[in-house]
């Protein structure tokens, strides 16, 4: 309340110290030159697609797993998507058909999701495959904040990437949020002014823009989140830990982030393929007052809303089979080992055949 008492006396609504301090602390925490915020994650993609150049009638490849955001941004810019096919070891895209992709579709950018709380396996060599191709890489990180790969941040060396502050985050605002990350000074000077109306000055505009500034009071918000989040990461992987050596115990087959990786805790990835065996491990969770989720449950060639604008697909039905199959336990900061143990207990009874109701 206090710091809600200063701002307002101070009209800070809109920029200021709070997301000045904010940008400053995301570029150190995230070892990147400039991190520019915006009022949400798909804002953030679509000022990272718009910086780079894509525009109507391109061409951009998308992961065939991912949330709707990563794929309507491309449309929302005028380009076309085209999906790529999932890995089922790491969640991410199939390196395979991402390649096909580069080589066949010649798309004028392509976008991978960082999904689960970690990236690909390969994350190194697509971003050496579009460096060699002339393909402009957007990474979506909305759900990695914390995450580190081969002991540096995950967003560090990107060309352009993107985070969401979305309430469900590991970093997680008290609304909406967004910001895009990159060491390339012309195109954190291209996001700034597009997500400020494109402005060059107050009533001088470069572009055509729109309004998306992240406000102050979700800034503070953050800055205050930031002071925690070690410890809130700690206790997440504190969480994956149990789960990775109980869960395999009680049955259930878990997908864990590639070796290269110090995952942020994000969410509990199991797969159970058997559907009857789901529905069944389902229901009782949802009896037992056990929250659960299906990150993702259908893939985007699939979705009513991608038939008009989708312009192909590369790679098998894997993304269909990772998304059948996903289930997601419960995973949130400062879970005690209590909650753990039950969540354990009910998917065994379930897995081992009896039913502790």
């Amino acid at each position: 309340m206090e710091k809600f008492h200063a701002m307002t006396l101070g009209a800070q609504f809109i920029g200021g110290a709070e997301v000045a301090t904010l940008e400053t602390r995301l570029q150190s925490e995230l070892q990147v030159t400039h991190a520019i915020s915006c009022a949400n994650g798909t804002d953030a993609l679509q000022l990272a697609l718009r910086a780079v150049g894509v525009g109507a009638g391109d061409l951009v490849l998308v992961p065939n797993v991912t949330f709707w955001a990563t794929f309507e941004a491309v449309v929302n810019v005028g380009a076309r998507p085209v999906t790529v096919d999932a890995d089922l070891r790491d969640g991410g895209v199939s390196f395979e058909a991402f390649e096909q992709a580069i080589r066949n579709a010649k798309p004028k950018a392509a976008l991978v999701a960082h999904l689960y709380g970690w990236g690909s396996a390969r994350l190194l060599e697509l971003r050496a495959l579009c460096r060699e191709q002339g393909v402009v890489l957007v990474e979506d990180g909305a759900q990695s904040f914390g995450a580190r790969y081969q002991g540096e941040p995950i967003y560090k060396g990107a060309q352009i990437s993107t985070t969401s502050f979305y309430p469900a985050k590991v970093l997680g605002g008290a609304g909406d949020g967004g910001a895009v990350f990159t060491d390339d000074a012309a195109l954190a000077d291209k996001v700034r002014r597009l997500g400020n109306h494109g402005r060059t000055a107050h009533y001088g505009y470069g572009d055509v823009g729109w309004n998306s500034r992240l406000d102050s009071l979700q800034a503070a918000f953050l800055n205050l989140s930031l002071d925690h989040i070690d410890a809130r990461i700690a206790s997440r992987r504190e969480a994956v830990a149990f789960y990775q050596k109980h869960l395999p115990a009680a049955g259930i087959q878990l997908m864990n982030a590639p070796s290269d990786y110090d995952e942020n805790g994000y969410c509990n990835v199991c797969l159970v393929p058997d559907a009857a065996l789901k529905a069944r491990l389902e229901a009782e969770l949802k009896a037992e007052g056990i929250g659960f989720g299906n990150i993702y449950p259908g893939v985007m060639s699939s979705q009513p809303g991608a038939v008009a604008s989708l312009a192909g697909h590369f790679g098998g039905q894997v993304g269909e089979q990772l998304c059948a199959s996903v289930l997601n336990l419960p995973l949130f900061p400062y879970m005690t080992e209590s909650e753990l143990q039950r969540v354990v207990e009910v998917v065994g009874s379930v897995i081992g055949g009896t039913n502790v109701r």
